[in-house]
């Protein structure tokens, strides 16, 4: 009787302090693993090495996430470049690298500043919807309790983070494939795909009942507090609630504003221009080893 009376105490105390919380700000940690096993025979191992190092680098980001009850803004954490950094490879990933993200859960309104090829955009649209299954699961994150919950989420052809080697099942095109890399010119875009969906698991916590998370996701009872999306992980490492400095969260504005798809479509385009560029008659870009 006692020990019932204690949790039903600490639950309601719970709901209390839950209901007092109006702002806050949260750290993430993300982490996103690529398959770096393509390159022609003059690639060293060593070469392949450095090229995987610096995109792991590259690839872990720390984000903040500024919220309140009805909006959020989720920006990467600005710091300096180390020296070298922003050559050709890791520019080319910056063009796909999402910019600031913004959420209003009461106007279900998403907009995005988004950079590609020297070209600033406004993605404006809709939230992303995601059909979320609660699981009666749960683990200690932190100082808090988080929920399970997942969703399946269908990928485009410019979902670059998701990218992977091509399954090659029959002989011939085992065959094809070696014959590419044995070669001093291959066309790597015919050795990855983008698969057609992908699982994401995410954990949420009631303690904070205010329906934001990192990113694009959002729709849940409580804040997200960690993502994984394929080969992408976000992890919160820090939470200030009610902080004493006013949240103030400003909508994005710059750049010229699209839909998602319409933004999807110029990217497309502009990746099938590069290929009809340098991949001779359309099949890809092609990369050669001097």
């Amino acid at each position: 009787m006692i020990k019932y009376y204690t949790t039903l105490c600490c639950f309601f105390f719970t709901i209390a302090i839950a209901a007092q919380i109006t702002s806050g700000q949260a750290t993430y940690q993300s982490k996103t693993t690529v398959d770096m096993d393509f390159g022609g025979p003059q690639m060293t191992e060593q070469m392949k090495e450095q090229i995987a190092e610096m995109m792991k680098k590259a690839l872990e980001k720390t984000y903040i996430l500024d919220f309140t009850k009805e909006e959020s803004i989720y920006k990467e954490e600005e710091k300096l470049a180390a020296p070298g950094a922003g050559g050709g490879m890791m520019a080319m990933m910056g063009n796909f690298t999402a910019g600031s993200q913004y959420k209003n859960i009461k106007e279900d309104l998403y907009l995005q500043e988004q950079e590609f090829f020297g070209k600033q955009f406004l993605i404006a649209d809709s939230l992303p919807k995601l059909e979320w299954t609660l699981v009666n699961e749960s683990k200690q994150i932190g100082q808090y309790v988080a929920f399970k919950a997942t969703a399946i989420k269908k990928l485009g052809d410019t979902d670059f983070q998701s990218m992977r080697r091509r399954n090659r099942n029959s002989e011939v095109e085992k065959e094809e494939s070696t014959t590419k890399k044995d070669s001093t010119e291959f066309d790597i875009m015919e050795e990855v795909e983008i698969p057609n969906e992908i699982e994401i698991v995410a954990w949420y916590t009631p303690q904070i009942p205010i329906s934001q998370g990192p990113g694009e996701f959002s729709g849940l009872p409580g804040l997200i507090l960690e993502i994984q999306a394929d080969r992408t992980s976000v992890l919160c490492s820090k939470i200030v609630l009610n902080p004493k400095e006013t949240i103030e969260i400003k909508k994005p504005s710059k750049g010229q504003k699209v839909t998602q798809e319409e933004y999807q479509k110029i990217v497309k385009d502009k990746i099938e221009e590069m290929q009809e560029m340098y991949g001779g008659r359309g099949r890809g870009m092609q990369i050669r080893m001097n």
